[in-house]
């Protein structure tokens, strides 16, 4: 796997690639199905309107809930979402985190890009530290099928 840092919309950024041994149409469902998104996700699903404008919230199960909008779907190639910083789940673009997944056919799988914009670019060694692992589980829970 490889991390970077970038710039996604002009704030700084994290990606990730990540060569997986599975078609396109398994790691999708790995990606946008809730209870297979809860699997390796930091957070779990509680709702999810796949389509653009359609709400997601996860729950941490401790009393953190998080609430977002998904800003891209185009299955099975990208899925985007902003997680809102405010406790109503208003959008605010700029303290918001942004999740942007996409998925490209290759030989024996697929590639996986992953891009975090964090809200906060001073918390980009723990999230990417977080992702590292929260990939590493998606990796388990594909291979366990």
């Amino acid at each position: 796997m490889s991390t970077t840092t970038t710039t996604f919309a002009g704030r700084p950024a994290l990606r990730f690639e990540r060569h997986l041994a599975h078609p396109v149409p398994t790691v999708w469902r790995a990606v946008t199905e809730p209870d297979r998104l809860s699997g390796w996700y930091p957070l779990r699903v509680t709702a999810f309107e796949p389509r653009v404008g359609g709400r997601i919230v996860f729950d941490d199960g401790e009393g953190t809930v998080l609430r977002g909008t998904v800003t891209d779907w185009d299955p099975p190639r990208l899925f985007a979402f902003d997680e809102h910083a405010d406790p109503a789940g208003r959008p605010a673009p700029e303290r918001d985190d942004h999740l942007r997944i996409e998925l490209t056919d290759e030989p024996g799988g697929c590639l996986l890009v992953l891009v975090h914009v964090p809200a906060d670019p001073a918390t980009a060694e723990g999230a990417s530290r977080g992702w590292q692992a929260c990939l590493a589980q998606l990796v388990t829970e594909l291979a366990a099928g």
